[in-house]
């Protein structure tokens, strides 16, 4: 246990989080962790529900209605009108490019990053034109590059929305992040894909949090709780994301992993069809902010000029 901060502001120490069920579990982890952390009561912190524009908007593709931003900007500004004094967020919602007055002060440590799949034992077995639910233009290309014949229809909403769908017959397979289902203690349902088969988003399975970047308080606060390895490997990754210049509409994937004291960044893009693949890796020192944005480059030299095309809309 670290030695108590007293902070400025009068407590509770209010969290701010999306409304459902999973985010609410991730922010009850922060809140946990930040009890443990400073000894504080339950009285201590206050967790602040808002519903975002994602929650409300089903019917269609984040990318057509305002992207990533429809996960963020309630909270954002909530934040920012001092209704909440940090923000959770599952980290691959977050948008690459954040207000200069919010700031990512850290994460938890990061939980599995592999995609399950529902429905099938593997996507190898699914059956010829199987039709598999996902709103992830990511995951429907990586499955249409393994699966041509397979057609990708959305599936959009919670977790148990997700799994209702599939169980009512509307698709024949779904894929969901591994980390979500076993926070949920869903940890017994689906199949992992490997990475090698299903390279995962960037920051997927890692929570992050999000305070005002003028409140120096709260940015202690928070810090403590802070998994500094996690932190390094996902900022890595949003410096690929950033180098790229993607929207939701490019199809990308990328996990970056310490190992022997580097980092070593897998990435990949693809045409949203399947039919375009570009891969590449790169290993660097923790730290190094042009390693990521170097390979972003890369990846886009070998690309067509249409896959290309994607990234600088």
């Amino acid at each position: 246990m670290s030695t108590a901060i007293q902070p400025s502001f009068s407590m509770p120490f209010r969290i701010g989080s999306r409304s459902s069920p999973l985010a609410l579990v991730q922010a009850h982890m922060v809140a946990e962790a930040l009890r443990a952390a400073h000894g504080w009561a339950a009285e201590a912190l206050t967790i602040v529900t808002v519903t975002t524009s994602g929650d409300r908007i089903l019917d269609r593709p984040l990318a057509d209605i305002g992207g990533k931003a429809l996960w963020t900007k309630e909270l954002d500004r909530a934040l920012l009108n001092e209704e909440i004094d940090c923000a959770v967020h599952s980290m691959k919602d977050v948008e690459t490019v954040r207000p200069d007055a919010i700031a990512i002060a850290a994460m938890l440590e990061r939980a599995a990053v592999e995609d399950r799949l529902l429905g099938a034992p593997s996507i190898a077995a699914l059956k010829a034109g199987a039709v598999v639910g996902t709103s992830s233009p990511r995951r429907s290309a990586q499955l249409r590059r393994l699966r041509p014949d397979i057609t990708p229809i959305l599936f959009r909403g919670n977790v148990a929305t997700r799994i209702a769908k599939l169980e009512a017959g509307d698709a024949d397979a779904t894929l969901l992040a591994g980390a979500g289902l076993d926070r949920l203690g869903m940890s017994g349902m689906g199949v992992t894909i490997p990475i090698t088969q299903m390279l995962p988003a960037p920051s997927q399975g890692a929570v992050g949090i999000e305070i005002r970047a003028d409140n120096s308080d709260a940015r202690a606060l928070v810090e403590a709780i802070g998994h500094a390895d996690t932190f390094t490997c996902v900022m890595a990754e949003r410096a690929l994301l950033l180098g790229l210049g993607g929207t939701c509409h490019s199809p990308v994937a990328a996990l970056a992993r310490l190992d022997g004291g580097e980092i070593n960044l897998l990435a990949e893009i693809l045409a949203p069809d399947g039919s375009e693949h570009v891969a590449g890796s790169a290993r660097f020192a923790p730290g190094d902010g042009q390693a990521p944005a170097a390979l972003a480059r890369d990846l886009l030299a070998r690309a067509s000029p249409g896959l290309r095309a994607l990234f600088e809309a």
